[in-house]
């Protein structure tokens, strides 16, 4: 891809999901689909498609890089064109679209200029899916398996910044479902079946914005079923990582009330899952 149409690229893309930029002013367009894919060389249809992604017409755009794949699949302009086909079905809410087709490029072209623009617009398509948390959490996990690839593969890609936060929200996410459904648990006194769901937040998501009530939560099971030493230890954990948390406050109420405070057990699993807290992994 030359230097202008990834600078045009980035520009739309980090713009958000608003208006793309219009007053270009060009001949109108061939339809391709009528005239067949061999109508311009893929030079000329290239270009025509960067003018009409100006122009806002992406659906325009998106037939003049299919034609350019049909005409000349494995040439350097069909490269390009499965970049901006890429991106334009991204940008149009095509996003398994957009899956398929970045990744039949990072297949084919996985040390290429644009390999980290297409990591990260296939990663950007998962995250587009993202639902909230009552809801299958699939697209979160495909999100962070794309991101991940970007910032491993691609260490030094414009678009890592970017990638960690949304691989953050996606965690936070899982958190999240992990939480609903422990709550929900929990709210038929089946401790057991809400202790797991919490555990998996505190030991495989304890940098999420979940941890503070996972452990409160801990607290409150643990408490329930009578195995108090668990308890002190899940609100002494919760205390020193987070003294000032509101749910450390409701834990060390809950612990008072039975004439406890919290205290930590340092052969439980809890005790070493809070150590990972504080080293802030």
């Amino acid at each position: 891809m030359n230097i202008t149409a990834r600078a045009l690229l980035v520009s739309l893309l980090l713009a958000g999901t608003g208006a793309v930029v219009t007053g270009c002013n060009t001949k109108k367009d061939i339809d391709i689909t009528k005239l067949g894919v061999d109508t311009d060389p893929p030079e000329m249809l290239y270009n025509q498609g960067l003018a009409n992604i100006k122009a806002g017409n992406m659906t325009e755009a998106g037939k003049k890089f299919d034609a350019i794949n049909q005409q000349q699949p494995f040439s350097e302009w069909a490269r390009k064109a499965l970049v901006m086909s890429t991106f334009v079905k991204y940008r149009t809410g095509r996003y398994d679209e957009a899956v398929q087709t970045g990744n039949a490029y990072l297949k084919q072209y996985p040390a290429s200029e644009d390999a980290d623009y297409v990591q990260y617009l296939v990663g950007s398509s998962y995250a587009k899916q993202i639902v909230d948390v009552t809801q299958d959490q699939r697209a979160a996990q495909q999100t962070i398996e794309a991101m991940t690839k970007l910032v491993n593969n691609y260490p030094k890609s414009q678009y890592v910044s970017d990638a960690q936060e949304k691989i953050r929200f996606a965690r936070d996410q899982l958190a999240g479902k992990e939480m609903q459904i422990g709550r929900y648990y929990l709210e038929r006194k089946d401790y057991l079946a809400a202790i797991s769901r919490f555990r998996v937040v505190v030991e495989q998501y304890p940098t999420t914005n979940q941890i503070e009530e996972a452990l409160a939560r801990l607290v409150e099971a643990y408490y329930a079923m009578g195995i108090v030493p668990e308890a002190q230890t899940a609100a002494a954990v919760l205390g020193h990582n987070y003294p000032d948390s509101r749910w450390y406050k409701d834990s060390y109420q809950l612990l008072q009330k039975g004439g406890v405070e919290p205290s930590e057990n340092s052969g439980s699993w809890i005790s070493r899952a809070g150590k990972k807290l504080l080293l802030g992994t």
